[in-house]
């Protein structure tokens, strides 16, 4: 509110260099001594006489409808001050509807009002004004906090529109522009687009949060293959090295349609001592590998895994597999071993091989 002040006070002074009407003296030597209480912050002085004169000369000719305005826009300047932005608003409002002001000047007035309307809260005047400020001005800044305002009022389909204006006029987006950009075109439908939008600017230098960004929009997407290639390349990189990382990992290529790769992984963990060598791990093991339909490593993870736990339902499950892939030999002993603890449909199995 402070810095709105200060640009209000500028703002003046570039005014009355510029004024549209010539001035009588005595308003000018007003306006400054107003001026001069704003800056020594004597807010509720400026405030009070700003409005009186501005009401007093707003039906006059153009001079004095320009000063009204003026007088509008020092009222303003000290709401604002004074932490009253809605009150501040409404004069600039005043301001720039007053008959014979210039179009540059009324714009600069709509700026800042639709500020001021943000500021207090009214966002759905704050995005109408800015709105209309930015069909007739190129500022990448503003375009960037419309479609926040948009966001925030769930106006989804015209922060869209409003999106792929504010990117044209970005050179490169940080991260929440990216954040707003990602939120908004999810909710309008292009998760896609944000997609191939996002993985096109990762590399190298992206940091962590960028490739669980982009992995996680894969999966809302519906491309559960993507989001375990993007996280196993981060994995890869070191950009993700948590232990939670890894078991998303592993649950991601299992999705995603690559169950040996989650297999590898798996292996390749257990064979550097990264993970504990327990019935989990063996389970997500045999059950990856026969996922991917990998017969050799399925039949040997299965039996390690029957070995570790000793369970007789593991022993039939390791046997009827064998069996369904034609490895009768394998098949008889897990099922001869699975009847030995007591499994009683193993026992039926074994009838097969009478």
């Amino acid at each position: 509110m402070q810095r709105l002040g200060g640009v209000l006070l500028f703002s003046l002074w570039a005014s009355l260099a510029h004024a549209n009407a010539p001035l009588p003296g005595d308003i000018i030597e007003d306006l400054r001594g107003l001026q001069a209480q704003l800056a020594e912050g004597d807010f509720d002085s400026v405030a009070e006489r700003g409005a009186v004169q501005a009401e007093r000369l707003a039906s006059g000719n153009a001079s004095d409808r320009w000063a009204s305005a003026l007088y509008h826009q020092l009222a303003a300047g000290a709401l604002a001050r004074m932490e009253q932005p809605a009150r501040a608003a409404d004069h600039l409002a005043e301001a720039r509807q007053t008959r014979g002001v210039e179009a540059e000047q009324a714009a600069r007035w709509l700026r800042e009002e639709a500020s001021l309307r943000h500021a207090a809260g009214q966002d759905d005047q704050s995005i109408r004004l800015l709105s209309e400020w930015l069909d007739s001005e190129q500022d990448a800044a503003a375009l960037w906090q419309l479609v926040r305002l948009m966001a925030q009022e769930a106006q989804w389909e015209a922060a869209a529109e409003r999106l792929e204006q504010a990117i044209a006029q970005t050179d490169r987006l940080d991260e929440d522009q990216q954040a707003l950009a990602l939120a908004v075109l999810r909710r309008t439908g292009q998760g896609g687009q944000a997609l191939s939008w996002l993985v096109e600017g990762l590399d190298l230098d992206s940091d962590a949060d960028a490739w669980r960004q982009a992995a996680g929009l894969a999966q809302q997407a519906g491309q559960p293959g993507m989001a375990a290639g993007l996280w196993d390349t981060a994995w890869q990189l070191g950009k993700l090295d948590e232990a939670e990382d890894f078991w998303l990992l592993i649950e991601l290529h299992r999705a995603g349609g690559t169950p040996a790769r989650a297999a590898e992984r798996l292996e390749q963990a257990l064979e550097r001592g990264d993970i504990e060598r327990d019935e989990r791990t063996l389970r997500l093991l045999a059950t990856s590998w026969q996922q991917a339909r990998d017969i050799r490593h399925a039949l040997s993870a299965w039996k390690a895994l029957a070995d570790e736990t000793q369970k007789a339902t593991d022993w039939r499950q390791y046997g009827q597999l064998a069996y369904a892939w034609g490895e009768e030999h394998q098949a008889e002993a897990a099922l001869a071993e699975a009847a030995r603890l007591g499994d009683e449909q193993a026992s039926q199995w074994l009838a097969r091989f009478d």
